[in-house]
């Protein structure tokens, strides 16, 4: 099926997929975020460029998307290059050299900047690509690692145990703010904040010290003087005992409890990366605590209700 858009329509915003192993095809990854047995008919295809419908529907919003799959660099047309939101690219992690195949993408998807970015493989491999290897490689430059099927689960007693597989990928695509958004009426106000706190994406990730030093350059203690220094803010800050976490809260209800204007909402937004991006750094049982405390301090300034979350206690007053 192809076709040209009508004059005025606007391109739906697609998810780009692509596979730097010529093993996998990228409609198989297709077929698994749409949860189908078969491939649906492509709403249009041009060349080996071929475009698949998506409908996300959660319980916050309905979004109408594509899933574009576009082999290689070399295959960028315009249109998808206008519309991409997000980005997922399949590599060969058993192969040592496997992420060099991805190296030509990565200045196109820096031109393009979507909002969500991707690694996929198989799983890490010890005699191919390893985790730490993978993980460097995605801090470099800003993808999250997804494992299609992770040698190693999840710890079942983590209180908050993270997903894997096409599961994560689908939750972080759900997690976006799609420029195609309808949002469902019941939750129209609160969908954008609750995206940003539950999605995982690592864009534009920063180092413990360094956003230490940024928050701290901001604040000022009730001498005058600045409450921190951005002098070997890496090596000072203890993550264990951190103590821009209750100021981190407090600077997050009061984002969430002003007024819905684009500044407040952009400023949550990077905040609430910030803040994630601390909590990767500590320990398990702190990174528990941290997040509880953010989750019930973001419920509680967007008006919920304090009995739905009195439970919610890893054994450490928020």
């Amino acid at each position: 099926m192809s076709g040209d858009k009508d004059e005025g329509e606007t391109a739906l915003p697609c998810v780009l997929i692509t596979s730097c192993e010529p093993g996998f095809k990228e409609e198989e990854l297709v077929r698994q975020i749409l949860g189908a047995s078969s491939l649906p008919e492509p709403t249009k295809k041009e060349d080996v460029v071929v475009w698949y419908p998506w409908t996300i529907n959660n319980k916050y919003y309905t979004a109408n998307v594509s899933l574009c799959v576009v082999p290689s660099p070399f295959n960028m047309n315009s249109e998808v290059a206008q519309s991409t939101q997000a980005f997922i690219v399949y590599f060969d992690s058993k192969s040592k050299d496997g992420l060099t195949a991805v190296t030509p993408w990565v200045a196109l998807v820096e031109e393009l900047a979507p909002e969500v970015l991707i690694l996929v493989c198989d799983h890490v491999c010890e005699n191919g690509v390893t985790r730490q290897e993978a993980q460097q490689w995605c801090l470099a430059h800003a993808f999250e690692l997804v494992e299609l099927n992770p040698e190693e689960l999840p710890d079942e007693d983590d209180d908050f145990p993270e997903s894997t597989g096409v599961k994560r990928i689908i939750q972080a695509l759900n997690a976006n703010v799609w420029s195609s958004v309808e949002m469902k009426d019941e939750h129209n106000q609160g969908f954008g904040l609750m995206s940003s706190l539950v999605a995982s994406r690592h864009n534009n990730p920063r180092s413990i010290g360094e956003t230490q030093c940024q928050s701290s350059s901001a604040e000022e203690n009730t001498d005058g003087q600045k409450t921190g220094s951005c002098q070997n803010s890496t090596e000072e800050v203890d993550p264990i005992v951190d103590p821009m976490t209750d100021m981190d809260i407090q600077e997050l209800a009061n984002l969430t409890a002003g007024d819905a204007d684009v500044d407040n909402f952009e400023r949550l937004f990077t905040k609430l990366k910030e803040m994630k991006d601390k909590a990767s750094s500590l320990p398990h049982e702190q990174r528990k605590v941290h997040a509880e405390k953010v989750a019930k301090a973001f419920w509680m300034a967007i008006g919920g209700d304090q009995d739905e979350i009195d439970g919610l206690s890893s054994g450490e007053e928020s």
